[in-house]
């Protein structure tokens, strides 16, 4: 194996990366800018193509400002670098130990939003094919970076990307960890809408991808379900006034790992009245995070088996709606799923409506897309552990024949989405560098 990555290549990386995350790339419909996704999401997408033709890539800019990618090499084949430069917000400033949008480097530790999720790991990627060109690799497919916008969101990005362009033939996106993920669930999100409530106003559960950890009540009930919750071993608090029942709480994608606050609120209350959405929550489903008492098992070996999130309840006089997030396995049949839930949700009077859709992503493990990147990890790490499934979404599953591939390391805590997200400098300049092993590889002739 050749050493493609240089300290010149390591500084230019450093400095990108912190020139992306000086961008609060965070989505703002409303700030008047004329663009999708907000002014700031705009300039960074900009900025990166700007950066990418000094580079010596040829760029594409969506006149509606969705996407961008940048592209080199030739050939009839493509090869795809599935990227977004948007992110979440910093979240409590307080507990941030440097500003979230300066790259700030602390004891050989890069901080700042976007780190590892993804501008750091985009980066990462675009500097490795920059080492290649450096030492004179010819390539014989077409490289393309495609840069979306709204990956923390609804990919409205890539849902423009698909319609306009063609798929790539092969592509990975370094948006999760490494050895590799090669199967992700279909994530299905949908609502059940049912009637209101004269005696009942509950709204409790955020996002749809987060396990409940509260649910409050209060109304002329409390006190059966405070006795309910004593009796069950509920956790809550209580201020006079207001219950407030204790869960744990987990992304979606783990919600077996959670405890649902909704649910052991509708497990006490609908004792002592009838709704339809306490009925489902609490006797068609359940704790079980699995949906097993509804649809038996469902799993498959590639990844695992079915989760079943009810992350939000709202019930006012007028209606109410459950928020539900499916993470499907891969080989399972969504439509049969969604027509026994549907059906099942009729019985008692609720109604069905599909919110989101991901397919799902799946590349046998003998593919050579696969196979040349595990190949590359193991003889860049020493590391055999297998390639993976996951609950969890990327870009990967936009298009065919894709797959992620790192940039986190197992040895290396997962600081996404979280205050004080950051990696150390020694593990992105490892990244970058198998990433140049993986690029030389699958698009141009190795020697």
């Amino acid at each position: 194996m050749k050493a493609f990555i240089t300290k010149q290549h390591q500084e230019d990386v450093t400095r990108a990366i912190q020139d992306l995350v000086a961008f609060p790339s965070v989505l703002d419909e409303e700030d008047g800018s004329g663009t999708p996704f907000g002014q700031s999401i705009q300039d960074v997408l900009e900025h990166t193509l700007q950066l990418t033709e000094k580079l010596g890539f040829s760029t594409y800019l969506d006149p509606e400002g969705y996407y961008g990618y940048a592209e080199i090499g030739q050939g009839e084949e493509t090869l795809a670098v599935l990227c977004h430069l948007d992110v979440v917000p910093a979240g409590d400033l307080e507990k941030w130990r440097t500003p979230p949008f300066e790259g700030v480097i602390k004891d050989g530790v890069l901080y700042g939003r976007g780190v590892q999720d993804d501008k750091g790991p985009s980066m990462l990627a675009l500097f490795a094919v920059k080492a290649l060109l450096d030492a004179g690799v010819i390539f014989n497919k077409k490289i393309r970076f495609i840069f979306g916008t709204d990956e923390e969101t609804l990919w409205r990005c890539m849902n423009r990307y698909n319609e306009l362009e063609k798929p790539a033939t092969m592509g990975f996106a370094p948006d999760s960890a490494f050895p590799l993920t090669y199967a992700e669930k279909s994530l299905l999100q949908a609502k059940l809408i049912g009637p209101g409530h004269e005696s009942l106003q509950i709204e409790a559960g955020q996002a749809y991808n987060v396990v409940p950890a509260k649910a409050t009540y209060q109304g002329e009930w409390l006190e059966q379900v405070k006795s309910d919750l004593d009796k069950l071993g509920f956790d809550y608090d209580d201020d006079g006034g207001a219950l407030t029942v204790l869960g744990r709480s987990r992304h979606s994608k783990d919600a077996t790992k959670g405890i649902n606050a909704i649910v052991r609120l509708a497990k006490v209350l609908q004792e002592h009245v009838h709704h339809p959405a306490l009925q489902f929550m609490a006797q068609v489903i359940g704790e079980d995070a699995t949906g097993t008492s509804l649809f038996g098992v469902i799993e498959d070996e590639p990844s695992g088996q079915l989760s079943f999130n009810m992350a939000g309840l709202t019930i006012d006089q007028e209606h109410s709606e459950i928020r539900l997030d499916l993470r499907i396995p891969v080989l399972a049949d969504k439509e049969k799923l969604v027509d026994v839930l549907s059906q099942k949700a009729a019985e008692l009077g609720l109604t069905y409506e599909e919110y989101d859709y991901l397919a799902p992503l799946y590349v046998p493990l003998d593919s050579e897309l696969v196979s040349t990147l595990m190949a590359v990890y193991q003889d860049k790490t020493g590391d055999m552990r297998p390639a993976k499934s996951s609950g969890g979404a990327t870009f990967a599953r936009t298009m065919p024949n894709c797959v992620a591939f790192g940039a986190c390391f197992p040895h290396v805590a997962s600081t996404e989405h979280q205050e004080n997200e950051c990696a150390p400098l020694d593990a992105l300049y490892k990244a970058m560098d198998i990433y140049a092993e993986a690029i030389y590889r699958l698009a141009s002739n190795p020697l």
